[in-house]
């Protein structure tokens, strides 16, 4: 790249409401509305809004959750793509108004928004574009005005907002017709009124990574090329239906911000990533799935893969019927802010908050207070700057002398680097790549303890696979090898990943001698896999005593789905 381009990318840095939102790091989703009291995941615009009532709603409560989270921002759900609203709007009646809660008189934005502040937390909202209720939808500016009526109350009746949150799903009315969005139009609306609001995902402030797997790139830029803010592609990716074949994309594969992926570049801009997904398999509260809430490993693995590789994280909490975040929620919340703060308490090195502005090739030794060990490096770019760094090495000095521990290619606002746990009173950074000078403002290290996973699921006893006899892949059949009392199963898409042969439906099956098979009552589906491919486990009503299980599964286009024994347990 030559040096004038180089010049010219190092001169792109974040807005300052850009930067106050990568400092925030970490946030809370919260899906709240009509499908919390239908148990789906998305409505269809016909379910009464007097179904909307929960009993005991405290968004104190929600409040008490996110602080100890950790997180420093909640953004509330004020319309889903069923098209009912958590405030009295004057521009519709599918709302709170002519539900029962409160006697009609509620308004859950205003609660939120009101929690909020009382706890100091930043407030933001995600208004979905997608109305399966409104008949104007569809119809091009009677739907926009429509639209930007609602988005306008919004941004006025509730204070300070730190961010307005889009997706580009855009699915039939209930006139059958598809709309075309104005996003320029609300966009201005949301420059007027709420100048310091981040605009994410189908916006131009915040990009989505991609995917709702927890993750993003192994080299996530802040500087790419414009065009990767055009809603009409973001659009194009979003899920379009709830049981549509939206797999969980991996995007680590994706080039955006290398010198070779900027170089035919018109324009570059700083747009920095979002990881958002769930702490339950679902994004609405789902009763069943109480038992499926992500474990501490996972939520760990999801921050350094999203805080910890240049991006911030959204992650779901959806309250109950209660109108509370459910008590295993909340637990498993507060465990996860319990560790990180355990880990990120005790930096064991001195003076690493010295800028250092370093050329390619530039090494920097950091003295640890004492001799000790450590197994998480922490290191940050002045991203005012812009971010620079392309490749780094870590090392540690032993008596043999400096050994490599860990390596990574970009650093921007946050890289957590995690490396074998070493011993050590010396650490040598080298910035081997960058783009002119880089301005690396802090190196840390850490310790994190192993993890003592206090999930459900770790306190259930896994029957052993080495007393399992296959005798058919298709269905999967398996003989336990003795009679064997089971609770339950769990099943997991190979890999994490969601394809077209990914079991969606299924039956499961016990006999006692192979021959008489006798169905299990159960839901018959896996809840939104295909959105979002973790392990889902199926609790039974009644504990079943069998000798032999079968899981005859189907795909969503009703083929036979392929299943391994390595993706199935019981329980």
């Amino acid at each position: 790249m030559p040096q004038s381009s180089l010049e010219l990318y190092t001169s792109i840095v974040p807005s300052p409401r850009q930067t106050a939102f990568q400092e925030g790091g970490f946030h809370v989703f919260f899906h709240y509305g009509i499908n919390t009291f239908t148990n789906k995941e998305w409505g269809d615009g016909k379910a009464p809004a007097q179904l909307f009532n929960p009993t005991r709603q405290s968004t104190d409560q929600w409040m008490e959750a996110v602080s100890a989270s950790g997180a420093k921002g909640v953004i509330l759900t004020a319309k889903h793509h069923d098209g009912f609203c958590l405030w009295p709007s004057e521009f519709t009646d599918h709302c709170v108004k002519n539900s029962p809660w409160r006697g009609g008189k509620g308004d859950v934005v205003r609660e939120v928004s009101d929690a909020c502040r009382r706890g100091g937390i930043k407030f933001g909202v995600y208004l979905s574009p997608w109305d399966r209720h409104e008949k104007a939808y569809g119809t091009g500016k009677a739907y926009d005005d429509y639209y930007c009526n609602q988005l306008r109350e919004l941004l006025t009746n509730y204070g300070e907002l730190f961010c307005v949150w889009f997706d580009g799903a855009c699915g039939e009315g209930p006139n059958g017709k598809k709309q075309v969005y104005d996003w320029e139009r609300y966009y201005a609306l949301i420059r007027e009124l709420q100048p310091e609001a981040v605009i994410s995902v189908c916006g131009p402030d915040v990009r989505w990574c991609g995917n709702e797997a927890g993750k993003c790139r192994e080299s996530e830029w802040s500087v790419v090329p414009s065009t990767l803010m055009d809603v009409e592609r973001i659009a194009a990716d979003s899920q379009q239906e709830d049981d549509s074949n939206f797999a969980k994309k991996d995007s680590t594969d994706s080039d955006l911000g290398s010198r070779e992926a900027i170089a035919g570049a018109k324009k570059l801009i700083w747009f920095p990533a979002e990881v958002d997904t769930s702490i339950r398999p679902g994004w609405f509260y789902h009763k069943n799935q109480d038992r499926k809430v992500r474990s501490l490993k996972k939520l760990l693995k999801i921050y350094y893969n999203s805080v910890g590789a240049n991006a911030t994280l959204l992650l779901n909490i959806p309250p109950d019927k209660r109108g509370l975040i459910s008590e295993a929620d909340a637990a498993r919340l507060k465990e996860f802010a319990d560790y990180r703060k355990q880990v990120f308490a005790s930096d064991k090195i001195k003076d690493g908050m010295n800028l250092w502005c370093a050329a390619p090739q530039d090494s920097r030794i950091y003295q640890l207070e004492q001799e000790t060990s450590v197994n998480v490096i922490m290191l940050q770019e002045d991203i005012a700057k812009g971010q620079r760094v392309e490749k780094f090495t870590v090392e540690t000095l032993t008596p043999e002398g400096w050994q490599i521990v860990g390596q990574g290619t970009t650093i921007g606002y946050k890289r957590l680097l995690r490396i074998p746990t070493v011993k050590a009173n010396k650490i040598r950074v080298t910035i081997d790549e960058c783009r002119l000078i880089a301005n690396v403002s802090r190196i840390a290290a850490y310790y994190a303890a192993p993890l003592q996973d206090k999930s459900p699921q770790a306190a259930q006893e896994s029957l052993s696979k080495d007393a399992w006899h296959l005798l058919s892949s298709s269905p999967v059949t398996i003989d336990l090898g003795k009679q064997t009392v089971i609770a339950g199963f769990t099943y997991a898409p190979a890999g994490a990943e969601a394809k077209p042969t990914t079991a969606f439906r299924y039956k499961f099956q016990i006999s006692n001698d192979g021959k008489i098979w006798t169905e299990v009552p159960t839901n018959g589906e896996f809840s939104n896999i295909i959105n979002n491919p973790v392990p889902q486990t199926v609790q039974f009503k009644e504990k079943v005593s069998t000798r032999f299980i079968r899981l005859d599964a189907t795909s969503l286009s009703g083929n036979p789905a392929q299943v391994s024994i390595e993706e199935l347990s019981v329980r």
